[in-house]
């Protein structure tokens, strides 16, 4: 059985640079109506760069929502109607100041599904070339080049709490392993 819901009225309750926040009425599959606070993103992407010494590119940022400072992957906001590959591929030199020359799409993620329309896209970068940081106005942040192998435990040790760096660290771990299997 494929399950739904359809939307029956929508009411934006705001609109701001980053989200729009909506309420709709939506018909449930039994008749019954009830309503949905919706957060609308136009999505994001985050890059798993790796260099010629299998290090990393990670950056650590304060994150004020948490009230401190967190240890994520290069990472940015799409915006309307851009292409993630695009993104991905300017966010990894504005924030890490690094082009790639094999840039490949490794998943994508729905970190919030029960509020939020954000798809946070993650791409795999390697054969890194420096060039230079451009970081937004207002956006401050430390480059970090970690050993994959000490990343993948940081994960594992709750240093890394944010979900696309896990999920993206822990799928090109599972990725690297598979090969090692087949071969």
């Amino acid at each position: 059985m494929v399950h739904s819901e359809k939307m029956t009225q929508t009411q934006s309750l705001f609109k701001g640079r980053i989200i729009e926040v909506k309420k709709d009425k939506v018909l449930l599959e039994n008749g019954k109506e009830t309503t949905r606070e919706v957060v609308v993103h136009h999505g994001g992407v985050c890059i798993a760069a790796i260099d010629e010494k299998d290090n990393i590119l990670l950056v650590k940022q304060f994150r004020y929502p948490y009230g401190q400072e967190l240890i994520e992957l290069p990472a940015g906001k799409i915006e309307l109607g851009e292409d993630p590959k695009t993104c991905g591929i300017r966010e990894l030199e504005e924030e890490c100041g690094c082009t790639a020359d094999h840039f490949e799409k490794l998943t994508e993620l729905y970190p919030t599904p029960a509020y939020c329309t954000e798809i946070i896209h993650i791409y795999y970068a390697q054969g890194l070339h420096e060039t230079k940081q451009h970081l937004d106005e207002g956006e401050f942040l430390t480059v970090m080049r970690v050993p994959f192998s000490q990343a993948v435990q940081m994960v594992l040790s709750g240093e890394i709490k944010d979900a696309k760096t896990q999920i993206g660290i822990l799928n090109l771990l599972a990725r690297r392993n598979q090969k090692t299997t087949t071969m």
